[in-house]
Formats: C-alpha cells, structure tokens, sequence
C-alpha cells in the first residue's frame, strides 16, 4: 500500500481526525479507499443522517462547501462533509474561490472533517491554495505505481482476502491490467469470489475468470515472438484473427510496442541482469526473464526496425495508408515482420 494512504488510514482507524484532507492525484485508488472508510466510518449509522454531507464538484461552489463545513454537528461530536470528483468546482480555479477556500483552512471547524477528493491531477502549486495546501491540511497525492509495484499491492490485496496468489498468476494479472488499480483490485475481486476458501489461486484460475484465453494471449504471443516460434505465432494469430471482439488489434500492438520500447533501454542498460533490467526498466520481477531472453533474441537494429514497424502498423490500423488490409491480415503482417 501506498506509505501516505497507510498513514493516513493507520490514524483514521485510531480515531484520530483532522478538520481537512485533500486527496489528490492521478491514482484514483487510494483517493476512493481513504474517502470510503471515512464516509462509512467516522460517524454511526445514527449520527450521519444529520452530520454527513457528500457533495459532488460539479454540483456546488466553494460558498456552499464551506457552508456545510461551517456547521456544528447535531447530537454527534463531529460532522463529515466529503466533496467528490472536487477537480470540477468551478469557481476553486477562480481566485475568488481559492480566497474563499484558503481562508477557511488558514481557521477550519474543529468538529467538521473536510474532505477533497481531488482525482486525476493536483492542485496547481504555482498559485498560492496549492503551495498551501499541505501546510494546512492532511495532505497526500497518489501517483500511478511503476510496474514494479504491481506485485506487491497484489500480493498485499489478495493477503487482505484471506487468500493467497501464485507468482504465476500474480504476472498475468500485473501484465494484463497494468498499473490501473482500481481494475487491478476489481479483477481480483472475481477471482476471489470465485475461489474456495484455502485455495491458492493459480494463473489458469486468473485466466478463466479474467477472461483471458489460456493459451492464446498477448503474454504468450509475445514470448512466442521472443522466442521467435513460428508456429505458434500463427497459431495465436489465427485466434486473434477469428476473435477480434474480445482480441482487438490496437491494444496488442500498443502492448508490443511497450515492449519493444523497454526491450530499447534494455540494450543501452549497463546492468543486462535480470536484477538490474528491474531497475533500469522499472518491471515486475516476474518477467525481467523475458527481457533477459529478447536481449538475445533481438539485437538493437531488430528492436528500433521493429519499433518502426509497430508504429507503421499502429496507423495503418487507425485507417492511416491501409489500403483494402483488414485487421487480422495487418496483424499477422506484423507478426511475421518481427520475426525476421
């Protein structure tokens, strides 16, 4: 878990409140967990029918946030007031509004917790709300995790279940999803409810609930290329080109083409060990062998040409110079041309 998100629920949890949060950022994950265990935690099921405000950012001004936040608490020794999706105030990109709203938490209400969920970016630091903001406020902002990190917050999710992940299986779900943790954390979620309690969940399992074909991937695709496995590109090619709904080409191809990229620095890293190609390429140590493998496979003029080549496709693909090709065929071209 993020160290700022623990922090901040560890003191939550130990009832201990502050008037203000602001949680801010790209990674809408942690902003979701910290609001949620304080809407459904801070105050009892009695207290909240008259203390607990949720307002959306599109819905009100700073003038009507700060007015609940003014209030003093009914029967309850606190009230809660949550402002969601708060990046579309209007009026907080004003100097009006930010006037309004830094005055407030230069003299907050003690008994009211305040709080922002501010998603996908940051208060702007260069004016002065957003320099003051974590002077004054408890303050945290989420970035997206490199890959790296994936593994851990898989690990620590499915642990927080009761469960436990195979590595296999923690590599196709970091791989598959990537970095978007609330998806992560919803895919798990299927896997799970469909699971035994005591049962470790295997990559075969990730697969079936998932939606991911067993055998005909983009994992096993590209290790098939790195390998540099004829038959069995075609053959997961083929697949692709008969279930282009659930298959569809522009995401494999941008899912090659980070690969490919990575492959690039891998060349140039003075460390080619499967320990250091982790930290120079910021990857899951799952799959470092991969990279470790293509290094052999693909010397640096094959990478750039095929770097080139998955652009070029990537176009042709979004109706760029296409011609007549359809998308499996312009797929398959592509296959076979990385192969050379």
């Amino acid at each position: 878990m993020d160290s700022a998100a623990r922090k901040i629920l560890d003191k939550l949890k130990s009832k201990k409140y502050d008037p203000v949060y602001v949680l801010q950022g790209e990674e809408t994950y942690y902003i979701d967990l910290i609001s949620n265990y304080i809407e459904s935690n801070v105050l009892t099921d009695a207290e909240k029918s008259f203390n607990q405000v949720v307002v959306y950012g599109k819905d009100v001004n700073v003038n009507a946030i700060l007015t609940h936040a003014r209030r003093f608490p009914m029967m309850a020794e606190r009230q809660v007031v949550i402002v969601k999706e708060a990046q579309d105030i209007l009026d907080l990109q004003k100097e009006a509004g930010a006037k309004q709203l830094l005055d407030y938490l230069q003299r907050p209400v003690p008994s009211t917790l305040l709080v922002f969920c501010h998603k996908h970016k940051s208060f702007d630091k260069r004016k002065e709300l957003g320099k003051k903001i974590e002077q004054l406020t408890v303050a945290a902002t989420f970035k997206k995790p490199y890959d790296t990190q994936l593994g851990e917050f898989i690990y620590e999710y499915i642990a927080g279940k009761n469960y436990k992940m195979d590595d296999r299986a923690v590599q196709v779900l970091a791989e598959y999803v990537g970095n978007d943790l609330n998806r992560l954390a919803n895919e798990i979620d299927k896997v799970v409810i469909n699971t035994q309690p005591g049962q470790t969940i295997t990559a075969d399992m990730v697969m079936a609930h998932v939606g991911i074909s067993k055998e005909y991937n983009i994992f096993e695709l590209q290790k098939a290329l790195i390998r540099k496995d004829r038959l069995q590109v075609a053959k997961i090619v083929n697949y692709f080109e008969a279930n282009t709904k659930k298959n569809p080409a522009i995401p494999l191809v941008a899912f090659l083409y980070s690969f490919f990229s990575k492959l690039l620095i891998a060349h140039s890293a003075s460390d080619k060990s499967e320990k250091g190609l982790v930290t120079a390429l910021k990857i899951s140590p799952f799959i470092a062998r991969d990279y470790s493998s293509a290094l052999r496979s693909y010397s640096l003029v094959q990478v750039v040409a095929s770097i080139t080549l998955l652009k070029q496709t990537d176009l042709k693909l979004k109706g760029v110079d296409s011609g007549d090709a359809s998308e499996g065929q312009l797929l398959r071209e592509l296959a076979l041309r990385l192969m050379m």
